[in-house]
């Protein structure tokens, strides 16, 4: 890879890395901070409006995933007039989905206390949060196409330095405001107005990189059968992912309680934050296969896709390992030991599937740059709805645990049945070489990191943040170490490099077979 695009990677990933390390270091301060002082219930139901409007997500039809990918490929291409129309009428159909999603809100601010346990105390203030987080995201549609041509242009930096400055900034307010007596709605203002400015910011920025023209004539049928097209497919997983990961809450609210949400949330958000970690990294690799894709070039998808899952399991392994053997610790420091007993289980029981299935997080950023992602659709369906049906029967007889094995249950299998072969099939590598090539290393440099932590957790259990920092410490130093070992020796890039032309692909390029399609995947 020529050195201004590896430039552009580092660029790109540590600025991914630090916005999201920003993101949890605000979360894990603030979000004990907003416990204690809303109270289990108020936050229970806090988290459970964020889930509800989560699922306007399904609005967006794909329609970001179209507007990333064609940027890429158009602007590889030099098309001025073909993103010109991708961008107005991605606009005309966010604007229209925005005025949908807005009535919607309406509706669902009216009845929201009929349809979820909520206590007559919080009903009126649960109605006006649920307004104003339901209308910030029906603006955040068409204000949201800035975000997705940065991604396209591959400038993800813009896009983490705006959310380093929002997040830092929501975190002081939030914190101004509650310690002087304010209460769910000044936070739900702050949490959803910001992010709003920070899209006005990277228009005005995209609008300087990416000079389009504007106009009714730009808006045809024919860019949008195209968007949807793609997007219709992308819809479908879409569906999925909210079934697999927004459902829990709101199941837990019908059938449990809003307490019961707040010990749940706990697990899985610290699950969510590694998962978080993975995706900064794999976000980069969908314009880049768009991109190979666009030109023909198959050795580097190839590359990116062996590369990639490498990089993500060097992520992924050791922070499963961390979590599972200082997991009460992290949990006990961050909100307090009373949540230990039912949130532990919730963290082990989500935490080992999604580590099978984020440790292969570029699989997925090249199925969607390529556009060939309707069989994993599809699979996703079937993993979602799997996840719904099983998270209702099991949410009963054994609570916010039995919620969680709903997810992990269809995840794995996803993890292990799916995406291995199938996309090891669609590239032409063989099975064998890409679990040697992408998992073989990472595993072996966790070993050392398991053993140090075992260690340092027999001479003490951390109850602080200075005791849990230190044994943090302790085992990122090993694992560094390892890391630093494996990127010295070019065993980290050995077969898998990501920057053509170096001899290093050769062993992975003679084992491929050509590069295959499936029924129904164009």
């Amino acid at each position: 890879m020529r050195r201004i695009e590896a430039a552009q990677i580092i660029k790109n990933v540590g600025s991914s890395w630090f916005s999201l390390g920003i993101n949890i270091v605000v979360g894990i301060l603030l979000s004990p901070f907003i416990l204690h002082r809303l109270g289990d219930t108020a936050f229970g139901i806090w988290v459970l409006i964020f889930s509800i409007t989560g699922y306007y997500g399904l609005f967006d039809l794909g329609v970001r995933s179209s507007i990333i990918r064609y940027v890429s490929r158009f602007t590889a291409m030099h098309d001025t007039e073909a993103t010109a129309k991708l961008i107005n009428t991605s606009l005309f159909a966010y604007s229209c989905i925005g005025v949908l999603s807005f009535l919607i809100t309406i509706v669902g601010a009216l009845h929201f206390d009929s349809l979820f346990h909520v206590s007559p105390e919080l009903q009126s203030s649960t109605r006006w949060l649920f307004l104003i987080v339901g209308t910030s995201v029906s603006l955040g549609f068409p204000l949201g196409i800035p975000g997705g041509i940065l991604q396209g242009l591959q400038r993800f930096y813009i896009l983490n330095w705006t959310n380093v400055a929002t997040a830092l900034l929501r975190a002081a307010l939030v914190v101004f405001f509650l310690d002087r007596g304010y209460g769910l709605l000044t936070v739900g203002m702050i949490t959803v107005i910001l992010p709003l400015l920070a899209s006005v910011v990277r228009g005005v920025i995209v609008l300087h990189l990416l000079p389009v023209p504007f106009g009714w004539r730009y808006i045809n049928r024919e860019t949008f059968r195209e968007i949807a097209n793609y997007s219709g497919i992308t819809l479908i997983v879409i569906l999925a992912s909210q079934l697999r990961f927004q459902t829990d809450e709101i199941i837990i609210g019908t059938f449990l309680s809003a307490a019961a949400i707040t010990y749940f949330n706990i697990g899985a958000r610290i699950v969510d934050y590694a998962i978080q970690t993975v995706l900064s990294l794999a976000q980069i690799f969908a314009p880049m296969s768009s991109e190979s894709d666009a030109v023909g070039d198959q050795d580097r998808l190839r590359k990116i896709f062996l590369a990639g899952n490498r990089f993500c399991a060097f992520i992924m392994f050791p922070i499963c390992a961390i979590l599972i053997i200082l997991g009460k610790s992290v949990i006990e420091v961050w909100v307090g030991a009373k949540y230990v007993s039912q949130s532990y289980p919730v963290l082990l029981v989500i935490l080992i599937p999604s580590t099978l299935f984020f440790a292969q997080a570029s699989s997925g950023r090249i199925l969607f740059g390529v556009g060939k992602h309707r069989t994993w659709a599809i699979v996703s369906v079937i993993e979602g709805f799997s996840n719904l049906i099983l998270s209702i029967l099991l949410v009963r007889p054994y609570g916010i645990v039995g919620d969680a094995w709903g997810t992990a249950i269809p995840l794995t299998c996803s993890a292990v049945l799916f995406f291995p072969a199938h996309l090891c099939r669609l590239l032409g590598v063989r099975m064998k070489t890409f679990l040697r090539e992408a998992f073989e290393l990472p595993l072996l440099l966790c070993v050392p990191l398991v053993a140090a932590l075992l260690g340092i957790k027999r001479i003490f259990i951390a109850h602080n943040y200075w005791q849990l920092g230190i044994q943090l410490a302790v085992g990122g130093a090993v694992y560094s170490l390892g890391l630093l070992w494996a990127f010295k020796t070019n065993r980290a890039l050995r077969v898998r490099s990501l920057f053509p032309g170096e001899p290093a692909f050769a062993q992975a390029a003679a084992e491929a077979v050509p590069v295959q399609s499936f029924p129904g995947d164009e």
